[in-house]
């Protein structure tokens, strides 16, 4: 008889509320909540915490067997009253969990409720998205979570201001901050949702702060209906009607999907739909950082043309970064991501075709097994991805390149830069003296010169 189930044995993603408290991490003056067991809460922080090295406080409704069997409700609302309490809020998030779900927790009649009971009271806006961890993975929560504050706390078009919404998608903080350099630079309005370039990598403090400093504000967010246009990173897909297509169709604000800008092509056609929104020219600082990537990119094709790599990762973010490493002359041989998704295969066969001859083989919904496996295979000289394919590069004995989330064995991972030119070289660099350190290493008499 053949098998019908495969279990997960190290999945190649995190659980779907996760990636909606990161987003409400990103909103300023906002506190993530988890209408669950106090269980889901704790994990997510000391993971998240890993890998940033900042505090995060995640607010949760505690649900007991008690709520289990009566429902949620009475634990929502009292949480809720206890994080306005707390902290001086703009916005609590509230992300279900797999409990909730299961029981049929209706949260956005409790916050109904909670509204009208507290009518009184100066209430912060109030978000809620469903994200049992059944129903996908951390990035799946992520879009999910950025589509209900565009479709919750934008309520009307409001007066045109010419500026332009930027959904940048999971990146790090050094990411977002380049990304708020280049509006600075740009001369351009960005309304960034999220924006976790502090919140999530801040400075040390003196005194206890409740919330960090930063943030999108939640004026900015009820503002975004008068943007001259929507930038939203990403080809896959995510959700059904994405955070963009909520802002088009509710209020007529034009929506451009393009690829996560890492490499010279991505970040090239990012500009470009920058410059048809908001009129602007590259900066000068820009320019020239394009010029010093393709310098670099000359000079160091010698040492990677050729080499063979595994990416695995978010979805979107494996498909830049294919992208990448096929513009530089290294080919991806194999693509995975965590998240079953219809739209990734073609979108990777979609950003190599130009570049390369051989299509790597692609994997949605898969997990390190199946990476290990497929891997074996393959001979890869490069692993290309987060820090849980450790164990994979040691079997192995090939580099891997830390990049994107978790990296959980290495320090400064909030700091890596993926993004723009800047971004694409200091990757480039990464790659190039990975590949020199190994043959460096494994040269029976060893070389200090190249």
């Amino acid at each position: 008889m053949a098998n019908t189930y495969v279990s997960t044995t190290n999945a190649c993603k995190m659980c779907t509320p996760m990636g909606a408290a990161l987003v409400f991490k990103g909103i300023e003056n906002a506190v993530p909540f988890l209408h669950g067991s106090q269980g889901c809460a704790t994990y997510m922080r000391r993971y998240i915490i890993s890998h940033y090295r900042e505090p995060v406080d995640i607010a949760s409704s505690a649900l007991g067997e008690k709520s289990a069997v009566y429902g949620g409700g009475p634990n929502l609302k009292k949480g809720i009253l206890n994080v306005m309490r707390k902290y001086d809020v703009d916005l609590v998030g509230v992300a279900t969990t797999c409990l909730t779900e299961t029981i049929g927790d209706d949260v956005g009649r409790y916050l109904f409720e909670f509204r009208e009971e507290f009518a009184d009271l100066p209430l912060p806006e109030l978000v809620h998205v469903a994200t049992p961890s059944y129903s996908g993975t951390h990035m799946e929560g992520w879009h999910a979570a950025v589509r209900s504050l565009a479709d919750q706390v934008v309520k009307e078009k409001g007066a045109s201001h010419g500026g332009v919404n930027l959904l940048p998608g999971f990146l790090s903080p050094a990411d977002y901050r380049f990304l708020r350099g280049l509006g600075e630079r740009s001369g351009v309005r960005f309304t960034m949702l999220p924006d976790l370039s502090r919140t999530m990598d801040g400075v040390i403090w003196d005194d206890y702060h409740s919330l960090p400093d930063g943030g999108t504000p939640v004026a900015d967010i009820r503002a975004m209906g008068g943007a001259a246009g929507t930038i939203e990173f990403g080809m896959s897909g995510g959700v059904a009607e994405s955070a963009s297509g909520v802002l088009e169709r509710k209020f007529g604000v034009p929506a451009r999907k393009t690829m996560i800008p890492i490499g010279l092509r991505a970040t090239d056609a990012f500009m470009d739909t920058l410059s048809e929104f908001a009129g602007c020219d590259m900066s000068e600082k820009d320019a020239f950082d394009r010029g010093r990537l393709l310098d670099a990119m000359v000079d160091g094709h010698k040492y990677i043309f050729g080499k063979r790599a595994v990416v695995y990762g978010e979805e979107d973010f494996v498909i830049a970064m294919c992208s990448f490493l096929g513009e530089i002359g290294i080919q991806p041989v194999l693509a995975a991501t965590g998240t079953k998704s219809e739209r990734f295969g073609d979108a990777v066969l979609e950003v190599l075709g130009d570049v390369c001859v051989d299509m790597p083989v692609i994997r949605s919904g898969a997990d390190f097994k199946d990476i290990e496996e497929e891997a074996a295979e393959l001979a890869p000289d490069l692993l290309v991805g987060h820090s849980k394919g450790y164990k994979l590069a040691r079997a192995s004995r090939i580099p891997l390149i830390r990049v994107g989330f978790p990296i959980h064995d290495r320090f400064g991972g909030q700091r890596i830069l993926h993004v723009g030119y800047e971004g694409a070289l200091s990757l480039y660099d990464m790659l190039v003296n990975a590949v020199l350190e190994k043959s460096q290493d494994e040269c029976p008499v060893g070389y200090g010169y190249l």
